[in-house]
C-alpha cells in the first residue's frame, strides 16, 4: 500500500541537550519519533474529548442495559 503524501511543517522544540545528543548518536530520526508520539497523544486527548462530549448519552445507554438487558441476550449460546 502506498503511504499517504502529507504536507510538513516546520517548528522549533527545546529538549533536554544530552536526550538529543543521545537520539543523534542512535541515528534518531527525532521527526519521526516526535511524530508518532503526537498522534498517539492526540488520539488519547481526541478519545477522552470525545468520551466527555457524549457522557450523557452513554450513561442512557448503561442504565437501559442495566435495566433491560441486551436486545439480543436471548441468542447468546
Amino acid at each position: 500500500m502506498a503511504k499517504k503524501a502529507t504536507r510538513k511543517k516546520a517548528v522549533n522544540v527545546s529538549i533536554d541537550a544530552g536526550l538529543a545528543a543521545e537520539a543523534k548518536e542512535f541515528g534518531t530520526n527525532m521527526s519521526a519519533v516526535l511524530e508518532k508520539a503526537l498522534n498517539a497523544e492526540n488520539r488519547t486527548r481526541r478519545q477522552a474529548k470525545w468520551t466527555k462530549e457524549n457522557r450523557v448519552a452513554i450513561d442512557a445507554w448503561n442504565k437501559l442495559v442495566e435495566e433491560d438487558g441486551l436486545w439480543a441476550e436471548k441468542y447468546r449460546s
